[in-house]
């Protein structure tokens, strides 16, 4: 008994030590930067929806991002809902004008097409896919893709394709159930028909990224700092490090050799809204989870990931804020296009 007692104290001792040893590098991973000497190409998504949803005149706020901000890079959304209104009629006239625009100024565009893609409810659905047998409803959307792509392919400005957004994380949005098949087989399609990186996303808190990363050329992950849900209220993520996303990073590289790179297509730069549109929300509750401060925070955060390309999330908020008389993040944007 009494050395079966001391086995088990030994083993209790070595599990503590090693347990302690984890911990103390978790605190000293605080301290990495591995930002290098170079910063990351800087972008930003647009979405006209969300433009809308502000009540901003969304092609004036998309020239701003253009001519004032000066962005270089830039991911725009093909929402399968405004093009394909009626089955089978098909109406570019948004996309093309925010494509011609930034290429016209020498601009970098990724396009993401598919069902999932950016901005809530997440999946986009013209409303007479209501009613389609889910067969159907996957050929109409691998039509779609085709269609995309076979239009826009000669445009050099188009440096890469997002396939779906998130497409493989079933806790957020209004969507059907994750098909990792059928995203193969949407990757498939679109590498068919050009041979442009393909990009697809996974959540960079709420996933391992090990599934999604099977299949594109480029993983996006998103990145938030503060979240928001009905049941627990406000979250913060202080006890991530930026260690976290670039080891990481490159764990998922070493796994799978089709990865060119990692990439952060969603850097949270605008509040959680919590359960209501941020038109009415107050200028306290957006800064509950957002402000200027948290604007330089999550810059400087990012850059120490040392991930070469980051998407922040939210121009056209803060274009919403300028047009209120309140410039504060604007200008700390310009910044970022300036140096």
């Amino acid at each position: 008994m009494k050395q079966w007692l001391l086995k088990y104290k030994k083993i209790l001792a070595a599990v503590s030590g090693l347990l302690f040893i984890l911990f103390c590098f978790y605190l000293y991973s605080f301290t990495f930067d591995f930002s290098g000497s170079q910063a990351p190409a800087w972008g930003v998504t647009f979405s006209v929806k969300y433009a809308k949803e502000l009540d901003l005149d969304w092609q004036e706020a998309y020239l701003a991002i253009l001519d004032d901000l000066k962005a270089s890079h830039i991911r725009l959304i093909a929402y399968w809902d405004e093009i394909e209104r009626r089955r089978g009629i098909y109406n570019f006239t948004g996309l093309d004008w925010q494509i011609s625009q930034a290429a016209s100024r020498g601009v970098n565009i990724i396009l993401t097409v598919g069902r999932r893609t950016p901005r809530w409810p997440e999946c986009h659905d013209p409303v007479w896919l209501a009613n389609l047998m889910p067969e159907t409803i996957n050929q109409s959307q691998f039509a779609l893709v085709k269609t995309l792509i076979e239009r826009y392919k000669d445009q050099p400005a188009i440096k890469a394709w997002q396939v779906e957004n998130e497409p493989l994380l079933s806790v957020f949005g209004q969507c059907p159930k994750p098909d990792k098949n059928l995203l193969a087989e949407e990757i498939k399609l679109v590498k068919s028909l050009d041979q442009r990186p393909i990009i697809t996303t996974d959540s960079g808190e709420l996933s391992g990224w090990q599934k999604a990363a099977n299949y594109p050329d480029i993983l996006g992950t998103t990145m938030y700092r503060i979240v928001w849900n009905k049941y627990f209220g406000f979250l913060d993520y202080f006890f991530v490090p930026p260690a976290f996303y670039h080891f990481k990073a490159g764990l998922t590289g070493y796994f799978h050799p089709n990865l060119k790179k990692v990439i952060v297509t969603e850097l949270q730069m605008e509040p959680w809204t919590m359960n209501r549109p941020m038109v009415f929300l107050t200028l306290a509750e957006q800064e509950q989870s957002f402000n200027l401060k948290r604007f330089r925070d999550n810059i400087g955060f990012v850059k120490k990931t040392g991930l070469p390309e980051v998407y922040l999330w939210g121009a056209e908020y803060w274009y919403w804020l300028l047009e209120q008389g309140r410039p504060e993040i604007w200008d700390e944007a310009r910044k970022l296009w300036a140096d």
